[in-house]
């Protein structure tokens, strides 16, 4: 399998694994705070749109991944993949959805909330189909409106109030948060959005000493945090001559950042090892390969760099081989990495 290039015939492959668990209410980790009794119901009646993929964050990025796909190519499955995607992107459930974060403004922060913000971005860029066989997609952009609105304030609510970054390679991840919002917000227009953004990764990063890569890998990671502030601070400082928006002031460029914080590459000459794939934390390090991939390859295509892009095909070439593994643990969430490696 050719890992650099995504092909009809893998986009097919890899689109059956989010086709088959978005509908998958159980084996379910809901991550609810329970406030009374009235707390206690069925995933589907709590969140209607994304119940599936054992947790609502996969959930959502599996419905990203698909909508890529029907962006990127014209598919046998995409027939299928639309008639999923009216079942769970219906206004009544995004509606639903919307209330639930409307009484829970922390629930999904930061990880939930940016692939959300993917998700929407990935809409609002889908062109409309017009054939006699091939109609307009539903308006599943507008549908999302409503949650998107609270989503986007609850950045502007949060960001001021978090005086430090979290530094971890799993959900919690700042770096990770503010670069998919950053994505979006560039590409929707939210001019408050963008600025507060770039200031706050400034505020964290900026003057960051080199990182600690030697305790890299954590057990559980499948974020590398070195690489994803990086893969951040390539979005925000000047680059090759660009500059980047920001408030004002000057900024080094992004090559000199990057070369003070990670001087030594070293410790990502390795993919990580995943002894278990049946053990849901000890299986993520199959995702911290693909995500390892995905900022190498962006960070060696900003700066020309030769050696980058070696490390990110070497660390594309492991996460490739275990996406699909025949365990739900891996199989609900590997395929939507390995699509935005692909097509980022």
């Amino acid at each position: 399998m050719d890992t650099r290039i995504l092909t009809a015939e893998l986009a097919v492959d890899l689109a059956r694994l989010p086709m088959r668990c978005i509908p998958r209410e159980y084996p379910n980790a809901p991550g609810l705070l329970l406030e009374g009794p009235e707390d206690l119901r069925e995933p589907h009646e709590i969140h209607p749109a994304f119940f599936g993929c054992l947790d609502w964050h996969s959930s959502v990025h599996g419905h990203w991944m698909l909508v890529r796909l029907l962006q990127q190519f014209d598919l046998p499955t995409d027939a299928e993949v639309r008639s999923l995607l009216d079942r769970q992107l219906t206004k009544e459930n995004l509606l639903t959805e919307a209330a639930y974060f409307r009484q829970r403004p922390s629930f999904e922060r930061m990880y939930g909330w940016a692939w959300f913000l993917k998700l929407v971005e990935e809409l609002h860029r889908l062109k409309p189909q017009a054939t006699s066989d091939r109609p307009h997609h539903p308006d599943w952009r507008d549908n999302l409106r409503p949650l998107e609105e609270i989503v986007v304030q609850a950045y502007l609510d949060f960001l001021p109030r978090q005086t430090y970054p979290i530094r971890v390679g799993t959900h919690g991840n700042t770096a990770f948060g503010l670069a998919f919002a950053l994505d979006y917000a560039r590409t929707v227009g939210n001019a408050q959005l963008e600025t507060l953004i770039c200031e706050t990764a400034l505020r964290y990063y900026l003057a960051d000493p080199p990182a600690p890569v030697a305790f890299e890998p954590g057990g559980n990671d499948f974020f590398s945090p070195s690489l994803m502030e990086a893969d951040l601070m390539r979005r925000v400082l000047p680059c090759r001559g660009r500059p980047q928006p920001r408030s004002g002031g000057t900024l080094p460029d992004f090559r000199d950042w990057f070369r003070a914080f990670l001087p030594d590459l070293s410790p990502f000459c390795t993919p990580a090892i995943v002894s278990d794939r049946s053990d849901g934390q000890l299986s993520h390090l199959d995702g911290l390969n693909l995500s390892r991939a995905w900022c190498l390859k962006s960070i060696g295509e900003a700066l020309e760099d030769a050696e980058l892009m070696d490390l990110a095909a070497l660390h594309a070439e492991a996460g490739f081989a275990h996406i699909a593994t025949g365990d739900y643990m891996g199989e609900h969430w590997l395929a939507s990495f390995a699509v935005y490696l692909l097509t980022a």
